[in-house]
């Protein structure tokens, strides 16, 4: 199945250690806590590079639990898998606009993914600033044109 752009909304970008850029994905594939009780996990990753994502749920797992994903590549190249670590997590409040959910590290993921990761959040970057240019010049033009 190829992935198509669709199956994902990209929601802003934020510089740290590792290049990260918000998307949302589809499915996360987990294993529970109790050993060989399967599920699958619906998390919103708003948050990924090639170290780990933030995940959005109402119910994160606790701090230094580790469990194996599988994760849809955002290159439409397939899915990852590896074990991770919940890293930090975040209750739900309706008080703040913080999303509740968790902060997971990657702990074997593959190199060339973890560079395939970081290529497509790299061109995903230049592509964000190429917009905001167009859009800037688009302002620009139009403010002249008005004032004639």
């Amino acid at each position: 199945m190829t992935e198509k752009r669709e199956d994902y909304i990209l929601v802003g970008s934020d510089r740290r250690k590792n290049l990260r850029v918000q998307l949302l994905v589809l499915r996360i594939k987990g294993e529970a806590g109790v050993e060989g009780d399967k599920n699958v996990f619906f998390g919103y990753a708003k948050n990924l590079s090639r170290s780990g994502m933030f995940i959005s749920t109402v119910n994160p797992r606790r701090t230094n639990d580790e469990f194996d994903i599988t994760f849809k590549l955002p290159d439409g190249g397939g899915e990852a898998k590896c074990r991770c670590r919940v890293m930090w997590t975040r209750d739900y409040n309706p008080k703040t606009r913080l999303e509740g959910g968790m902060g997971i590290h990657f702990i074997d993921l593959d190199g060339k993914v973890a560079d395939r990761i970081n290529d497509w959040a790299e061109k995903e970057e230049e592509e964000r600033k190429r917009r905001k240019v167009a859009v800037e010049k688009a302002e620009e033009k139009e403010e002249e044109e008005g004032g004639k």
